[in-house]
């Protein structure tokens, strides 16, 4: 497998391509309608005194637009694909649903990341900052707030959906599951942090699970399925799976790009996770490795923000000579085959076409550029 860069969108080189990003086209102009309707008559009161609940309200919805790669939306579609090909009520509200999760959880954790920059622009909570530089606490508490109202308003949109009401009931129990399980995994997160221990693949796999995977793969998938009239709960061990391997892959080629990916390209600073302190899948890797003068310049740089372009150049080379970067390839290509199998047994009972494009999204996952 090669660093040579490939396109965000799932499935770049096959026929597929042309109906995600049409997934992806549409979700834009529903996001864009539902956030001009709250302003409606009876949509959503807010407070006429002051401007800073209207101001939260826009910072959700500013941060939101920015777009990102919706992979979530996409698979959410895809799923209620596994059993139709014909309109699903509820499927947008189920859309907006999980992007205003996600949205809940990228201002969290540039809150607790003390991330400046988001998606090109500045973080919810820097963008506080730099508007109340002389009040911390009440940039901080802002930020808390907006990514609170993200997820009121998650969980509001499907209660509107379309559609029976015990289908809603699930799918808010789905969404507020895949929250309450997220915030666990941030917690796990954190904890990994905060100790001197270098992290087995077990801590590392079941942060990406609770983190990343609960939120982006396995939610979407059972509200795809819920919408289009499916009882994924049948299927609950073999979806857990597949939604674990491929989170695991993702989170992989996340702490691996931050490590060896290009700055430029991703449009972010790379070396991150070592400035952190943060003993990503990468780290730890390396941090298992080395040993002597090369494992003290390592932890020397670890959790130290002000360690240069070229220490993390340094410790890039140290981890290179050591295998790490093949290391984690072979990995990430071994669970990507893993979670293909696991959909290819979907065949059995759901339709073909979208049955292959989860069998393609855990090899893409592995081969994005950012």
């Amino acid at each position: 497998m090669s660093d040579t860069p490939m396109s965000d969108t799932p499935g770049a080189d096959d026929p597929l391509t042309a109906r995600l990003a049409g997934h992806v086209r549409d979700f834009e102009k529903l996001i864009v309608r539902y956030f001009d309707s709250l302003g409606g008559d009876g949509c959503l009161d807010v407070p006429s005194y002051g401007v800073l609940a209207p101001q939260s309200l826009a910072m959700v919805r500013e941060l939101t637009l920015r777009g990102g790669k919706r992979i979530r939306v996409v698979v959410l579609r895809e799923a209620a694909r596994l059993v139709t090909d014909e309109p699903v009520a509820g499927l947008d509200h189920a859309a907006l649903g999980v992007e205003l999760l996600h949205t809940h959880g990228l201002i969290h954790d540039d809150l607790i990341d003390d991330s400046a920059v988001r998606r090109g622009g500045p973080s919810t909570y820097y963008a506080y900052r730099e508007r109340f530089p002389g009040h911390p606490r009440a940039a901080l508490g802002l930020t808390v707030l907006a990514g609170d109202l993200a997820l009121a308003l998650a969980v509001r949109v499907l209660l509107g959906a379309e559609g029976d009401m015990s289908v809603r009931q699930a799918m808010v129990e789905v969404l507020t599951r895949a929250a309450a399980e997220t915030v666990l995994g941030q917690v796990v997160d954190l904890e990994r942090d905060l100790g001197d221990t270098v992290p087995d693949d077990e801590v590392l796999h079941q942060v990406a699970d609770f983190k990343s995977a609960r939120y982006s793969l396995l939610a979407p998938l059972h509200l795809g399925l819920l919408a289009a009239g499916e009882r994924p709960e049948r299927y609950a061990d073999e979806l857990r799976r597949y939604a674990r391997l491929v989170g695991i892959c993702g989170q992989m080629r996340d702490d691996y790009l931050d490590l060896f990916g290009d700055g430029k390209e991703m449009g972010k600073p790379v070396g991150t996770d070592v400035r952190d302190g943060r003993r990503s899948y990468a780290v730890a890797a390396l941090l298992s490795t080395v040993g002597g003068a090369e494992r003290r310049l390592v932890e020397a740089a670890l959790g130290d923000s002000s360690s240069s372009d070229e220490t993390i150049a340094v410790v890039r080379g140290i981890a290179e000579e050591r295998g790490v970067r093949e290391r984690l390839r072979e990995s990430m290509r071994a669970h990507a085959d893993q979670a293909a199998l696991v959909a290819g047994g979907w065949r059995e009972r759901w339709r073909s076409e979208a049955v292959g494009f989860f069998e393609a999204l855990p090899h893409w996952s592995v081969e994005r550029s950012r």
